[in-house]
């Protein structure tokens, strides 16, 4: 009798396995230097097969810049609370973002680090995630200038730059406590909020910062 057939790998997964070769590749030797046949290696299929699947090095490059971005979001928006004040949500989510960061470097390292330098179409995929969070945070702002005043003093733009602000330093923060020993999530999210909420919340009750008359 002949030798029984291994039992045939479906696409779904065979593709699933191959971006997650690209995302470790990608995230740790960059776009440029990352090649086909490591991935291939790595993924242990033959590089035709990554070819036949996902047809070129760019167009899995965005496939893994879309499948790490959506995990992102996805672990976002369970990890945030909804119906609490607003700056526990913003505590919820930030831990949830540093959280995700932390246990995917390298998927963290391929949005931040290789999708928004590497030009388009990259960079707008890149794009299109962070200004879902970038929202996400200006309706916590928004609405906890809702909760300090009955009639909100902060003017629409004014949230908005406080939210591009704050998700660019979530940004940066990540990329440090990835490379920092020692660093948890829990304790990235707190830096975050001593940093921004303290000052957000001298803003609420109408004490802002104000510059020098001259």
């Amino acid at each position: 009798m002949g030798a029984v057939k291994g039992k045939r790998i479906p696409r779904a997964v065979r593709e699933q396995q191959m971006m997650d070769a690209a995302v470790r590749t990608f995230g740790r030797r960059g776009y440029r230097a990352a090649s086909m046949d490591e991935i291939a290696e790595l993924a242990g299929v033959s590089k035709p097969l990554v070819y036949l699947y996902l047809n070129s090095k760019d167009e899995l490059f965005t496939a893994c810049i879309r499948r790490e971005a959506q995990a992102l979001l996805a672990a976002v928006w369970s990890g945030a609370e909804p119906g609490l004040p607003a700056d526990r949500q913003l505590w919820a989510g930030l831990r949830a973002f540093f959280t995700h960061t932390a246990e995917n470097p390298d998927g963290w390292s391929v949005l931040y680090r290789q999708a928004r330098t590497h030009g388009e179409p990259f960079a707008t995929e890149m794009s299109v995630m962070r200004d879902e969070i970038v929202a996400f945070v200006t309706g916590l702002i928004g609405a906890a200038a809702r909760e300090a005043h009955r009639d909100p003093a902060l003017p629409d733009r004014d949230v908005a730059g406080l939210a591009e602000a704050l998700v660019g330093a979530a940004e940066a923060l990540a990329g440090w406590a990835n490379e920092t020993p020692g660093v948890s999530a829990k304790e990235a999210a707190a830096t975050l909020m001593n940093f921004s909420w303290a000052g957000l919340e001298n803003l609420m009750n109408g004490r802002p910062w104000q510059p020098p008359s001259r």
